[in-house]
């Protein structure tokens, strides 16, 4: 190996890896929800749970692909064994086989003794590979290895080890397409997706926002002990209504801040900044062509768009806080307000009953 793994070394003693008893998963019934997509693919993971059979897990980021991979681990009979996760891009190009297979004593500057890699640590448990797309192609060749007769080679080993280890992987792209591209290994593809999982996007199952809303709700409260409402149907039909490109994580990140914040109005204008974004190209102002082109009209609209975002911009800046906001833009407290109902944004406080709650996880 290169010299890259000395400086590294001092680093050889860190916990590196992602290795647990898999326990506190959120509850089956909010991971699955209602939607039959969900109720399919659970069906799909019981299924296969219990065979060593390599698992292949694709969907967009924030989908819940981690939380997939460590149930079929926990529903696994050796599921009191190790799971072990590597996170492909982020560990270094350069140190990502090491942590992978190990090495021995000498094998580099600086390895002054055997350090065992995460598939020795999954020895009869779960490995799992995340985004395994990004792994470089001649990783991919000793991982097929491995996925093959269950052998490798630890850095500056000259014996091969044998290894009892399920394999999941995971990840957000189109695999055949790098394939095509050159960038993925077409033998390496067939022998992880020997069952593969579709997790659908949190906008094709809005069904399931609401449960998924009540256990963030009452997972945060408790966790950071605040007395957070539940929310109003009008936020929550929002929230059904919004398209989601960060999905389940996208939702949880709101919720928490919510929760922190204590008020429904982060949520109202944090969806109204997103659905302005993406609706109105950052900002450029959506032409109707009927005949005419009233340039002063769209004028005025681009400009209030433009306004509108800058105020959503520092609101968000100041935690949301409209006076901190108006004495950032110079402006007078009622002079928000009144542009806050012009953007048809809230300003008051979210109110309603209190949540029946949840188990956390």
């Amino acid at each position: 190996m290169n010299a890259n793994h000395s400086t590294a070394s001092a680093r050889q003693d860190e916990p590196t890896s992602d290795m647990d008893v898999v326990r506190d998963l959120p509850p089956e019934a909010v991971i699955f929800g209602i939607s039959d997509a969900m109720r399919e693919l659970r069906g799909k993971i019981e299924k296969v749970a219990d065979t060593k059979v390599p698992v292949l897990i694709q969907g967009e980021s924030g989908t819940g692909k981690e939380i997939v991979a460590k149930l079929l681990h926990q529903w696994a009979p050796w599921h009191r064994s190790p799971f072990v996760k590597i996170n492909c891009p982020a560990i270094p190009s350069t140190l990502i086989e090491s942590e992978l297979f190990g090495y021995e004593r000498g094998a580099f500057t600086g390895a002054h003794g055997h350090k065992p890699g995460r598939v020795e640590q999954a020895h009869q448990g779960t490995l799992f590979l995340d985004e395994i797309a990004e792994l470089d192609s001649s990783l991919q060749s000793k991982l097929l290895q491995l996925l093959q007769d269950g052998q490798y080679y630890p850095i500056g080993g000259q014996k091969e080890k044998r290894v009892e280890v399920r394999v999941i992987c995971a990840t957000n792209r189109d695999l055949e397409s790098e394939i095509d591209l050159g960038r993925f290994r077409r033998d390496l593809f067939y022998r992880i997706n020997v069952v593969s999982v579709m997790l659908p996007a949190l906008r094709e199952r809005t069904c399931d926002i609401a449960p998924l809303t009540t256990y963030f709700l009452q997972f945060y409260s408790d966790k950071f002990k605040r007395h957070a409402r539940s929310l109003s149907a009008k936020t929550l039909r929002g929230l059904e209504q919004h398209s989601w490109p960060g999905n389940i994580r996208e939702l949880e990140n709101l919720i928490k801040r919510y929760v922190i914040l204590g008020s429904e109005e982060v949520i109202s204008i944090e969806l109204a900044s997103r659905n302005h974004h993406n609706n109105h190209n950052q900002g450029e102002p959506e032409i109707v062509f009927d005949g005419s082109v009233p340039l002063r009209k769209l004028t005025r609209q681009a400009a209030r768009r433009f306004e509108h975002n800058i105020i959503l911009k520092v609101l968000q800046s100041r935690s949301w806080n409209r006076k901190e906001a108006a004495r950032t833009l110079n402006i007078s407290y009622r002079a928000l307000l009144y542009k806050l109902k012009e953007a048809n944004l809230a300003s008051r406080r979210g109110s309603g009953p209190q949540p029946s709650g949840m188990a956390n996880d």
